[in-house]
């Protein structure tokens, strides 16, 4: 197996995750699973989707390289940095469609299936990539940090169109609009 099979298994992997893990704080839901995973409708809740599916289906991606004696560099790096290139790709893209034509499925998952196309891309080359100095670090803080902030936004979101969950009316887990 090589690294172009091992990302192509991602992409389909990563793809699938975005359906349970739509629902999963739905099913469950308590405070630590409203940092990962979508408390509402809005458009800022669902790019937990695009960072998580990618950060759960790394440890497959791990797991893949090391059964198969795979060379790689920059892996917690990669983790960090591809969702979010990923996230701004996706609303550059979207956030003008959506005010354009509104709300459309098929629009929506081909975006996400290109996006993570793109992630899984831009994650072939950073692992082949020159190990970069204190890439470790780097990955561990900044997932860290961008879990904190999709936290600290759930409860305290921007008063901000991409924010607002127009299917409930509210923003946030709890904070509903009269």
């Amino acid at each position: 197996m090589s690294l172009k099979t091992i990302k192509i298994i991602g992409l389909i992997g990563i793809f699938i995750l975005c359906f349970p893990f739509h629902f999963i704080y739905d099913w469950f839901p308590n405070s630590l699973f409203s940092i990962f995973f979508p408390v509402n409708e809005s458009i800022w809740e669902h790019m937990k989707l695009i960072y998580t599916s990618f950060v759960v289906f790394g440890i497959f991606d791990y797991l893949l390289l090391k059964k198969h004696n795979i060379k790689y560099n920059n892996f917690l790096l990669q983790l960090f940095i591809v969702p979010i290139i990923g996230i701004i790709i996706f609303l550059a893209i979207f956030i003008p469609i959506y005010n354009i034509l509104g709300e459309n499925m098929l629009i929506t998952l081909t975006l996400l299936f290109l996006i993570i196309l793109i992630e899984q891309i831009i994650s072939y080359y950073l692992l082949r990539a020159n190990n970069i100095k204190y890439q470790n670090i780097i990955g561990i803080i900044g997932i860290i940090v961008v879990y904190i902030i999709f936290g600290y936004l759930t409860y305290k979101p921007i008063n901000n169109k991409i924010f607002f969950d127009e299917s409930n009316s509210k923003y946030g887990i709890d904070i509903y609009v009269k």
